[in-house]
């Protein structure tokens, strides 16, 4: 049986601040609570049905329902230590994304699982892009989290320094040259900016190269822009394509 102060404490992981206060996050659902638990440290794991995770402590549906972030709870619950990733360390040879500001939950999931399809094992936050370890972030990632390294920095003093070390830096941009026709190098750092606004001036005050994804579309009404997280899968594919 879960105790009172265990409920209080994993309903309190909703909370930005006590997850980073604690250095902890959930995770729900039994293959996505294995994925963590192969790499990541285990706090704690819960489990309404036998599952294959040993360590898992068997509860009740209720005590289920009480401690899931989920409309309808999974039967695995995983609380895990926020993993402390090594001193960043860029190189120009290596494509890093660099996100400016991106708030939706959603989307950034999904970016953190593109960067793992790709091979990017470094993405580049500012302190006000959502947090990748609420819960529908982690939930989205599928799995990448355990495997994408998440920085959370001054973006501006970070791309300063990129440059001073040579690194080129992209972004994504309307008014940019069309991706498809540029020469791009295999490594450097791209830049995908905020849902509703963009890239900020600052940002893009710091941009050596702003790229455009071309649209297809026959009709004059067309869409105005790509959601960032598929503006993102579209850029990496195609630097990654160019390295091949």
């Amino acid at each position: 049986m879960l105790s009172k102060a265990t409920i209080s404490l994993i309903t309190s992981l909703e909370k930005k601040k006590l997850r980073d206060e604690l250095g902890l996050f959930v995770a729900e659902g039994e293959k996505l609570v294995a994925d963590l638990s192969r790499t990541l440290k285990v706090k704690s794991i819960y489990a309404t049905i036998q599952s294959g995770i040993e360590s898992a402590e068997l509860i009740s549906a209720a005590e289920m329902k009480k401690i899931s972030f989920l409309k309808n709870p999974s039967s695995v619950l995983g609380v895990f230590h926020t993993p402390n990733h090594e001193e960043l360390n860029l190189s120009p040879s290596s494509l890093v994304l660099a996100l400016d500001d991106v708030q939706d939950p959603g989307n950034l999931g999904a970016i953190i699982r593109l960067c793992d399809w790709f091979g990017i094992t470094i993405l580049l936050c500012s302190t006000h892009t959502a947090d990748c370890y609420s819960p529908k972030v982690v939930q989205a990632t599928m799995g990448a989290i355990a495997r994408v390294r998440v920085y959370y920095v001054d973006l501006q003093a970070q791309l300063n320094v990129a440059q001073k070390a040579g690194i080129p830096v992209f972004g994504a941009f309307l008014e940019g040259k069309n991706i498809y026709q540029e020469s791009l190098p295999t490594g450097g750092i791209v830049v995908m900016g905020n849902e509703g606004n963009g890239i900020s001036k600052e940002i893009a005050s710091l941009i050596t190269q702003k790229l455009y994804i071309p649209s297809f579309a026959e009709s004059a009404q067309k869409s105005e822009s790509l959601n960032v997280a598929i503006a993102s899968a579209v850029i990496c594919s195609e630097f990654k394509r160019r390295a091949l």
